[in-house]
């Protein structure tokens, strides 16, 4: 996504501020990063409170293997619900659980 629809997407969440890093976006409100945009995969920031809501809309978390060891590893970003990647009315209420699980995760 382009950086004008990325921030029409989170428009309901109020300002984001959008990084470059490790070679695609990081997206952050009020500093808390909330969304992470790689290979053209946006993903949504969770915790062990809000993860079980991205399960129950059926979203999956992003996984890679290890290059040096081998092994899976499970990243805390999520993807994002459907119908919530195209209306930010419907991003608003996910938006704010990946601000909130930021805000826990800096604590």
């Amino acid at each position: 996504m382009d950086n004008d629809a990325l921030l029409d997407l989170f428009s309901g969440l109020g300002p984001i501020q959008i990084r470059r890093m490790f070679g695609g976006k990081g997206i952050y409100h009020n500093g808390v990063i909330i969304a992470v945009e790689i290979r053209g995969e946006l993903r949504l920031k969770a915790d062990g409170e809000t993860e079980p809501d991205f399960i129950a809309a059926g979203c999956t978390q992003w996984t890679y293997t290890g290059s040096w060891h081998g092994k899976l590893v499970a990243m805390p970003y999520w993807s994002v619900p459907d119908g919530a990647m195209d209306d930010p009315d419907e991003m608003k209420p996910w938006a704010r659980k990946a601000y909130e699980a930021g805000v826990r995760a800096g604590k």
